[in-house]
């Protein structure tokens, strides 16, 4: 018999820590995921919305780059008209030096009165021109700057869409760390599901009775799922010489042989401190081999704030005893608990539909002293879901905790109740 190494060898896939309190102001693991999906979409939005403000700012400055756009026109035609008065104030400072040199060339008294009175239109045009001149320049520069302001403007549009891209990220991020901090599976430690009635010796050609329970001793209202696993340890070709069954209280279901391991009778809104008791029947042909058998129980659930709950794995080893066999008086089988190290870390996604409910389902009884440790819920890390794994020798099923590891991943990653 092989056993998968790598499933045995899985280091410590919880870590124990408080839950923070639940109160009303608790965001549920649903409006988590509302907030995730709204936060995409508004990450989503936010990058078609600046793919096109940098369109329109493309075409902006390429429009306000023609010179047939009126800002520019605007500013091209000032720039026309201040050159032209920057000429005529350069040649009217011109006339000014010309008729100041006449005037001091000047030799008589009517030649002297002749260049004064030049003199003097020269610098009426003159101080005209420089007028004409400022005037032009300025209304170069207001229109030039009303172009310049239409650039900014458009740059600084564009620039609202980064940042309103910058802070989707952030709050994209914020609503996926939320929700993945929500995902990760906490410890139930009082969550328990023990066996009643499980004979520690089982003679190959019989059938036994038994059950098992399912107690909510948390402080919370959990949807259960049980996880049921029973194996032969021998390979999978003599796994069908073990049938294993449950009571959905109208008829009996039947566990699937070849994977062995199956969430059954779950249970809605377990209020802390119920019970609900399942009826078992187990029956091994007598062509079924002499060796070793075990079964694993455990609570796997869920409620409103977190998505993957698990309670402690209890194991039960009994023997089969060859057909015809008088074991004489045989006690119950003893509980014993997988330890963490053989434990694997689930990552849920999303919700899945329950399996019929328990027979009779939940009572307010309070719920039996289970003998596990005590404590509230605790985090514990998560991580992808295992691949699928097989024995040497073809498509067999996989033994002892290792297989039920990976059918608790597994459903954790499809989704849990």
């Amino acid at each position: 018999m092989t056993v998968p190494t790598v499933l045995l060898t899985t280091g410590s896939a919880f870590a124990d820590s408080d839950l923070p309190a639940q109160t009303q102001h608790k965001p549920t693991y649903a409006e988590l995921q509302k907030a995730a999906e709204d936060a995409k979409k508004a990450y989503d939005a936010a990058v078609d919305a600046k793919k096109a403000g940098l369109e329109k700012l493309k075409a902006t400055m390429a429009d306000l780059d023609r010179d047939t756009h009126p800002l520019k026109a605007a500013w091209l035609a000032a720039e026309k008209v201040a050159k032209a008065a920057g000429a005529d104030k350069a040649a009217a400072d011109r006339a000014v030096v010309e008729a100041q040199a006449k005037l001091a060339e000047a030799t008589d008294v009517a030649g002297k009165t002749e260049a004064r009175k030049a003199l003097a239109a020269a610098e009426a045009r003159a101080e005209k021109a420089a007028a004409d001149k400022a005037d032009a320049d300025s209304k170069q520069a207001e229109t030039n700057d009303a172009w310049h302001d239409a650039r900014v403007a458009a740059s600084r549009e564009y620039n609202t869409f980064l940042v309103a891209l910058d802070k989707a990220a952030e709050a994209q991020e914020s609503a996926d760390q939320a929700l993945a901090a929500a995902k990760k599976c906490v410890r139930a430690l009082d969550l328990t599901v023990l066996a009643n009635g499980l004979p520690s010796k089982v003679v190959a050609g019989t059938t036994v009775d038994f059950s098992f329970t399912v107690a909510n001793g948390t402080d919370r209202t959990l949807d259960v799922d049980p996880l049921v696993f029973f194996n032969l340890q021998a390979t999978d070709e003599y796994q069908h010489f073990m049938k294993v069954q449950w009571s959905n209280g109208s008829d009996w279901q039947e566990l699937d042989s070849r994977n062995g391991s199956s969430h059954i009778a779950s249970v809605k809104a377990m209020k802390p401190g119920a019970r609900s008791d399942v009826k078992m029947r187990m029956t091994v042909e007598a062509k079924a081999p002499a060796n070793k058998a075990l079964a694993l129980l455990a609570g796997d659930a869920s409620d409103p704030y977190n998505p993957c709950v698990l309670g402690p794995m209890k194991r039960y080893d009994f023997e089969v005893l060859p057909a015809g066999s008088k074991p004489g008086t045989v006690d119950e089988a003893k509980p014993g608990t997988v330890e963490d190290k053989d434990r694997a870390k689930p990552t849920p996604t999303a919700k899945s539909t329950p399996n019929p409910s328990a027979q009779g389902g939940a009572s307010a009884e309070p719920a039996p002293n289970s003998g596990s440790a005590e404590g509230n819920l605790a985090t514990t890390g998560s991580s992808s879901a295992m691949p699928q794994l097989a024995l040497a020798g073809g498509a067999a099923v996989l033994l002892g905790t290792g297989a039920v590891l990976a059918v608790r991943r597994n459903r954790a990653a499809k989704g849990s109740n």
